[in-house]
This record gives C-alpha cells, sequence and structure tokens, in this order.
C-alpha cells in the first residue's frame, strides 16, 4: 500500500506566515501603546476575520478608528515578516514521505508561488490550487473538490493538512480525511472535527494513512 496524496493548505501549514501576521498585528498594538489582549489574541488565531477584530479592538482602545497611515505600517509590517517565515519544521520530510503533494490554499497564487519560490519548494508540488481557482473559499469545499480532480484521485486516498476550524470544514466537507497541526497550541480546541490533531508535522505517519488499493 503507498502513502496518500497529500493536499497541504499553505499558510501556517507550509509556511509560517500566520504567525508572521498576527506578530505584525502585536507590531502594531506596541506602537501604538495598547495591549493585545490574551482574550482578543485567542479570536484573531486561524480568523479570517483577525483583521476586523484588530482594528475593532485598537479603535475601542483609541477612542477613535485606526488611521489609514497606522494600517498601512501594519501591512508592511506584515509583509516584511512573511518575507522571512521559514517552512514549518517538518515539512520537508513530509513531502519527500509523500507519493506526490499538492497545496491548496484560499490565498491568491502569486503569494503562495511567490512563498513556495522564496522557500525552494515550489517543485515539490505536483499542482497548486488557490484562491484564485474558484469563486468560493474555506470552508467550502470547492478548492479541496478541484485539488481532487487535478489529482485524479479518490478522497480516501488523499490527506488533508490544515490548521484553523475552517480547512478542516472545508477538507471534510469534500469527504476528505484530515490531520490538523495548529502552529499554535491555543488553536487546538477548534479543531475537533478533524481526525487527529498533532503537535506538528513530524509527528504525522503517513503510514497511518495509507491508500485503499486494490
Amino acid at each position: 500500500m503507498s502513502t496518500p496524496f497529500l493536499l497541504l493548505d499553505f499558510d501556517g501549514v507550509v509556511c509560517d506566515t500566520e504567525r508572521a501576521a498576527l506578530l505584525a498585528w502585536q507590531d502594531l498594538y506596541d506602537r501604538l501603546g495598547v495591549p493585545l489582549s490574551p482574550g482578543v489574541r485567542a479570536t484573531m488565531l486561524g480568523n479570517s476575520a483577525g483583521a476586523r477584530v484588530a482594528l475593532g479592538d485598537l479603535a475601542g482602545h483609541l477612542g477613535r478608528p485606526v488611521a489609514d497611515d497606522e494600517w498601512n505600517w501594519q501591512r508592511e509590517r506584515r509583509t516584511a515578516r512573511c518575507s522571512a517565515a521559514p517552512a514549518r519544521p517538518g515539512v520537508r520530510r513530509l513531502l519527500r514521505a509523500a507519493d506526490g503533494a499538492a497545496i491548496v490554499s484560499s490565498s491568491p497564487a502569486a503569494w503562495v508561488e511567490g512563498h513556495l519560490r522564496r522557500l525552494g519548494l515550489l517543485g515539490s508540488f505536483a499542482f497548486l490550487v488557490t484562491g484564485d481557482d474558484t469563486g468560493r473559499h474555506k470552508p467550502a469545499p470547492d478548492l479541496y473538490l478541484l485539488a481532487l480532480a487535478r489529482a485524479g484521485v479518490d478522497a480516501g486516498d488523499a490527506l488533508a493538512v490544515e490548521d484553523s476550524p475552517l480547512g478542516v470544514r472545508a477538507a471534510r466537507a469534500a469527504g476528505l480525511r484530515c490531520v490538523a497541526v495548529p502552529w499554535e497550541p491555543a488553536m487546538a480546541s477548534g479543531l475537533a472535527g478533524a481526525d487527529a490533531v498533532l503537535a506538528g508535522l513530524d509527528e504525522l505517519d503517513l503510514r497511518r494513512y495509507q491508500r485503499n488499493e486494490v
């Protein structure tokens, strides 16, 4: 029996860009002299609406909306931090062990391709499915269904790897088995829908998810 075809989320799974983006918000909080509370930080983790959460929280503390120049500064910090974000530990080992892999991400193709090229990983994937390819993104299953069609495999012969509740929901809606590898332990409680929640990619043993070959 062979290992499953891997369908990997990008941000937070292959590359540590999610952590870098959160740190850029911390940079803005520090610049404005506002504390980023544990509760607000926890709400932002893995949340596609995290920017709205932060902007609303900052406005409440400041008594005014975040100014355009302040938000632009945060986005510049995000770009700088993400440009130096490393691959998550265990990614390269996992790709060597797999019998094929693809990226399935709601992010734009230019973002994903640029970082994969920077990390020297672009050639490790058979193809990329990104937010440019479908009208609906995660938690809708469309990106995963498209990836399965491109790979020419059934859902039972593939394995999704995600880091967020929205990603897990998308994978499960596509009929996939899904392993969650949150980049921060506090996120684990929201990933109960996954087949397994692991501390890191180094813990993922693909032999446990072999293809059901005849």
